[in-house]
């Protein structure tokens, strides 16, 4: 499913391309994949333009210059794609906006698990969704007081989106790897060293993804995503699938909270 790395390539292909135009129409071509009425969508939106966005974790805010604020939020497997009016519809746009320019924008929903609508606040849906900062936003400070009041293992208590947002769970594998912490280090006995090494693995890591606009495949050899089960890469040897990269022994796999989780016996033991 789309994670931060890919919301902020879609944050940053809106702004390149969905700005400053009216808005002429929205064709919606399925309304359970709305979070408001249709009715209202178009009264509030129709002749409004966009003018900025804000990413938090996995979901992505739209700033109009007439008040209404759009929330969206990409599911399984949503995307965007910014196309002229001469063109064909592209597959699964179901809900599309008419540009006064002659362009469109389509809100790509392959599996129908995206959502699209208005809200009054972006603090105040945070805070009812109960959505921590920003994993590239979130202070160290912030980050221990989240870890140090749980005590679970640390591999789910950073899926939790009330710790930290946006980070999933190939991220997290790859963060922990990383910061050479087993995933079932209990969150709470983390001490302050370990702490830091995962809040800097974090922004490693997202930066490194958002860098490579998710594109996995160019992500450093160091990293353990190119040895997890399902990433066939065409830049690696077949014969290292399933190897650490430190070169020593196969990664292993387990079930953490529920969560398939790859990790490396020799660079990350349970102390």
């Amino acid at each position: 499913m789309p994670e931060l790395p890919e919301v902020e390539t879609y944050r940053r292909y809106f702004e390149a391309t969905s700005l400053h135009q009216p808005i002429e129409a929205i064709e919606v071509e399925d309304r359970k994949l709305l979070t408001t009425d249709y009715a209202t969508l178009t009264e509030m939106l129709i002749g409004q333009t966009f003018v900025s966005t804000k990413r938090v974790g996995k979901n992505l805010f739209i700033y109009t210059d007439g008040g209404p604020t759009l929330h969206m939020h990409f599911g399984m497997t949503g995307d965007l794609e910014y196309y002229h009016s001469s063109l064909d519809r592209p597959r699964h746009a179901r809900i599309v906006f008419v540009f006064a320019s002659g362009f469109h924008l389509g809100f790509i929903c392959p599996r129908k698990f995206e959502r699209i609508g208005l809200i009054e606040s972006v603090d105040a849906y945070l805070k009812k969704k109960k959505i921590a900062p920003d994993a590239l936003d979130i202070s160290v400070e912030e980050l221990t007081y989240n870890l140090r009041k749980r005590k679970s293992f640390i591999k789910p208590v950073l899926l939790d989106q009330s710790t930290v947002a946006g980070i999933g769970n190939w991220i997290v594998d790859e963060v922990l790897f990383q910061a050479k912490i087993h995933p079932e280090t209990l969150s709470n006995r983390l001490t302050d060293e370990e702490i830091e090494r995962i809040f800097s693995a974090t922004r490693y890591v997202l930066e490194t993804a958002i860098e490579h606009e998710a594109n996995y495949g160019r992500f450093p050899q160091q990293f353990l995503i190119h040895s997890r089960e399902w990433d066939v890469s065409p830049y690696e040897d077949a014969g290292r699938h399933k190897r650490c990269p430190c070169d020593k022994v196969e990664i292993a796999q387990m079930q953490v909270g529920g969560r398939t989780t790859y990790y490396c016996p020799e660079c990350q033991v349970l102390r």
